[in-house]
């Protein structure tokens, strides 16, 4: 019978009595899928590990503030999104060492040309990014692109959610979503192209 529930009825159920089981069959279901998108955005398996166990004490100690009118999945990554930020914040404190980061902000794509992959012909970005995929390249190649696109990439390709649950997590509007998403798949497409030049 456990099996059958939805991840809102175990939180529903974890909220009134704290049954250790059911919270454990959560983490199972979660366990490869949010792993993965961890490891991804935080580009590090042993930060990803720790992210996730935060992630879990996060879902367990904020458990009451669970709103049961709304999907358990989009509030979880919301949680370990931001349990990854504040990981990567803290990694950064201990270095001590500026990245140096372009000044240039992600999000300064030409709109033209966004609204032509968005509403051409060419197909869903995603497609392009599934097309992409085939190469031996591509994760290295999205290991590469800025946090805030791998985030996107992460969330909307790798985890299938739609563009306002991406947003919802990431906290910023869905135009950032897209456009981010955008330029993700301009840059995948610059390092095909020279992949392919190099062959």
């Amino acid at each position: 019978m456990g099996n059958e529930l939805t991840d809102e009825q175990i939180m529903a159920r974890y909220k009134k009595d704290g049954c250790r089981n059911l919270f454990a069959q959560l983490v199972r279901r979660y366990e490869r899928e949010l792993y993965s998108y961890l490891r991804r955005y935080v580009g590090n398996a042993e930060m990803a590990e720790d992210v996730f166990q935060a992630t879990f004490l996060q879902v367990h100690l904020k458990c009451d503030r669970f709103d049961d009118s709304r999907r358990f999945r989009p509030w979880l990554y919301t949680v370990a999104t931001n349990q990854a930020i504040d990981a990567q914040r803290r990694q950064k404190r201990h270095r001590m060492v500026s990245l140096d980061q372009t000044n240039k902000s992600q999000d300064s794509v030409d709109i033209g040309s966004l609204i032509n992959l968005l509403e051409g012909n060419d197909g869903d970005p995603l497609e392009h990014v599934a097309q992409l995929e085939r190469g031996q390249w591509v994760q290295q190649a999205v290991s590469e692109l800025s946090t805030q696109m791998r985030g996107v990439i992460d969330l909307v390709y790798y985890q299938g959610m739609k563009y306002r649950e991406a947003a919802d997590i990431l906290g910023v509007p869905v135009g950032t979503v897209k456009s981010r998403l955008h330029a993700a798949v301009v840059k995948l497409n610059e390092v095909w192209s020279r992949t392919m030049n190099e062959q």
